[in-house]
């Protein structure tokens, strides 16, 4: 266990919660994982008591490869059997009170969150908002571009695309979008956005192509953890 959140505080954990992990993880993403294990047990204790489990449907696993320095570090969680807690509770949050319900439960044993926990409890929001919309893809293909999938388009929202993400690019065929990064500033050879900025730009972005505005909820909780203190 050691290693492997070693491997997380080198590689970040922005992806921590989909599909890029290693061994059985790897081959159905931490969050599914971990209810797999806990219903394998369920099931176990069932059958020696006799009973029989029903098996809930699966929420779709959202994968997301960005750009984003997203983990708990070892300074703020020492032991890493709690930190691996901490993982493993934002990634069965199932919604929003829930994803604010381990962000109070941090705050108040450990202290205000700091800026890669912040992010990863940012990543988490998303993938919620994605599994709203049905999307279950979202990476940086480059250093410069996005795509996610899947999700289909209307002409209306392909209008509402190119003017409002020009260069973004719309396949009918794979149900892809694929977006240009905007970038950290305005010269040729600024950066592009990464981090909390980028976990909120994606987050406009879902909204605009379903036809919402960034508006209509509450953004902030994309840039900034809501209820830190």
């Amino acid at each position: 266990m050691a290693v492997a959140m070693k491997d997380l505080e080198i590689r970040g954990a922005g992806n921590v919660l989909g599909v890029e992990q290693s061994g059985h993880v790897a081959g159905v993403g931490f969050d599914l994982y971990v209810r797999l294990v806990g219903e394998a047990v369920e099931a176990y204790r069932a059958a020696a008591d006799g009973r029989t489990v029903a098996t809930p449907q699966e929420p779709k696993d959202v994968r997301i490869d960005l750009p984003v320095d997203a983990h708990l570090p070892p300074e703020y969680i020492g032991s890493d059997r709690l930190r691996l807690e901490g993982y493993r509770r934002l990634a069965a949050a199932a919604d929003e009170a829930g994803v604010q319900a381990v962000v109070d439960e941090l705050v108040d044993r450990y202290g205000p969150l700091p800026e890669p926990a912040q992010r990863l409890v940012a990543v988490a929001r998303l993938r919620l908002l994605c599994r709203e919309y049905g999307i279950t893809d979202i990476g940086a293909v480059s250093a410069s571009t996005l795509k996610l999938s899947p999700i289909v388009l209307p002409d209306s929202a392909q209008l509402r695309l190119k003017r409002m993400y020009p260069g973004g690019r719309y396949r009918a065929t794979t149900s892809t979008v694929q977006v240009p990064l905007p970038r950290a500033g305005d010269g040729v050879g600024s950066p592009r956005i990464r981090d909390l900025e980028l976990v909120s730009w994606v987050a406009g972005l879902v909204l605009v192509l379903n036809g919402k505005a960034p508006a209509d909820i509450d953004m902030a909780k994309f840039s900034k953890v809501v209820g830190e203190r």
